[in-house]
């Protein structure tokens, strides 16, 4: 088994919790870094095991994530499996000395976007992602690098994005050496029937590897485009306690799909997920309360799970 089919099998599926880093982008109130780790303690107890744990940016500009050290010593002691945004050379070498698993690069489908988010072109993003391969197989072969596509399903500053094209940024991501690729909604533009086609069409891509997707809920799309990617290939789903998050360069963009609505939804479709749904709720209050003022989002939360039938139900993949 290959180091990215045992951290993502294709037999299952996963759930990234992304909170803690695409869900603090824009948040108005930064939690402590003592009320980060209850919160990543209380979801692990939970069942959760794949963290994107915050961004290698610089601390003046984003100090949400000034602590990203101190996170990912507490996520080694929760035997978590860690992922950190790296956006550039410097943040990737700084990654390289940490005990992060896993190094997420992004590729936006615009250039326009692109530019507001890396100053960089789509073609400098993509061969940073074949740098930072190569500075990964130099000095930490362990670690995993994920290409991600923002803006995959349409952009709001450069408008409309063709499948072709996501298709052949992902064909250059995989073949500079990317473990993993995923496909994001950033600004919750697409509906089920998009979803579904991109989705099949990365499957056939991948031929047998996991792919991501990364979904949006700016639209009241986010669980019916989940449920299409679920039936479309995809068993890497990020989602966020909540659903707080967005893109500061993406005009329009606001949180990701509810981490808790999403483990609902997998149940009830017959996947296994393994995740306490009380166990969620208690980690959501944690995160409350370190964020007072701040919109949390979903309806689970809010109705809890039926409690009068056997919801649960095992599905073959």
């Amino acid at each position: 088994m290959s180091r990215i089919d045992a951290i993502y099998p294709t037999d299952r599926i996963t759930l990234r919790e992304v909170g803690l880093r695409d869900g603090l982008q824009l948040a108005r109130a930064i939690p402590s870094t003592r009320a980060k780790i209850g919160w990543m303690k209380r979801e692990t107890q939970a069942g959760v095991r794949h963290y994107e744990i915050g961004s290698f940016l610089p601390a003046a500009r984003f100090p949400q994530f000034a602590d990203i050290e101190a996170m990912l010593d507490a996520g080694e002691r929760l035997d978590i499996h860690s992922a950190g945004l790296t956006l550039n050379e410097r943040g990737a070498e700084t990654a390289l000395r940490t005990g992060l698993h896993e190094m997420v690069c992004v590729i936006s489908a615009t250039d326009e976007h692109s530019q507001a988010n890396m100053r960089r072109s789509r073609k400098s993003a993509v061969e940073l992602v074949g740098k930072i391969v190569t500075m990964r197989d130099n000095d930490a072969p362990d670690k995993i690098v994920n290409a991600g596509i923002a803006m995959a399903f349409g952009c709001s500053i450069a408008g409309e994005v063709s499948h072709d094209e996501v298709i052949r940024l992902a064909e250059t991501c995989l073949a500079a050496g990317a473990d993993i690729v995923g496909i994001a909604d950033t600004v919750g533009y697409a509906g089920p029937k998009q979803v579904g086609a991109l989705c099949a069409r990365i499957e056939k891509l991948c031929a047998g590897r996991a792919f991501i997707i990364h979904l949006h809920d700016t639209r009241g799309m986010g669980i019916a485009n989940a449920a299409a990617a679920l039936d479309n290939g995809a068993r890497v789903i990020d989602a966020s306690l909540g659903g707080l998050g967005g893109c500061p360069f993406a005009p329009g963009a606001t949180g990701n799909v509810v981490f808790e609505d999403i483990v609902y939804l997998a149940e009830t479709m017959g996947y296994r997920t393994g995740i306490d749904l009380a166990g969620l709720k208690a980690a959501r209050a944690i995160a409350e309360e370190a964020m007072p003022g701040e919109r949390f989002h979903g309806t689970l939360n809010r109705a809890g799970p039926p409690p009068n039938i056997s919801w649960k139900a095992s599905r073959a993949i």
